[in-house]
Parts: C-alpha cells; sequence; structure tokens
C-alpha cells in the first residue's frame, strides 16, 4: 500500500501487530491515544522515538482499514498476517 512505508509488519515484533518502523510501538497504541484525546504533540512528547509522518501513517492505515472495500478473509497472495488481523496492503487507497 502507497503511503505507508514506515509502517512494518514482522512476527518477531509486538506479535506481528503493524509497528512504527520496527518499534514496539503499535499503530494500535498510537490511535487508541489520540481516540482517547491525546494531540499529535503530546504524542511527540510521551514518544520521543517517533515522528509526527509515523503518526500521520498509522492514521492513513487505520483509515484504509476502516474503509477497506474487501471483506476478510482476503487472497492468501494478498495478505500479511498479523496476530489478531488478515490485512489487504498491497494497492492503492480506494
Amino acid at each position: 500500500m502507497e503511503g505507508i512505508d514506515r509502517i512494518t509488519f514482522n512476527p518477531a515484533v509486538m506479535g506481528g501487530k503493524p509497528c512504527i518502523r520496527g518499534m514496539r510501538v503499535t499503530v494500535g497504541m498510537i490511535l487508541g491515544q489520540l481516540s482517547g484525546g491525546a494531540t499529535i504533540d503530546a504524542l511527540l512528547a510521551g514518544f520521543p522515538c517517533i515522528e509526527r509522518e509515523d503518526v500521520l501513517q498509522a492514521l492513513r492505515l487505520g483509515s484504509y482499514l476502516a474503509s477497506a472495500s474487501k471483506s476478510l478473509p482476503l487472497e492468501e497472495d494478498d495478505i500479511v498476517y498479523t496476530r489478531e488481523y488478515r490485512v489487504q496492503l498491497p494497492g492503492p487507497i480506494e
């Protein structure tokens, strides 16, 4: 998927959940903080290892997954396995 080059999926890091640049900071953690009222600036202060673009890409991935036109499960060739989800990543955001 274009526009999320900072989001990584590695079974050895956080059980394969989508993470920020291979670190133990998950997209779910970022989205959870934002949905709880945290600002991007507060996140950056609380997680000095992340950058503004990391947060924006986490939002892009969350938006993409929430508006995905295909239902799960997907074709085996088009998915990345994570601990909780089977996520389609290839292709542009529609």
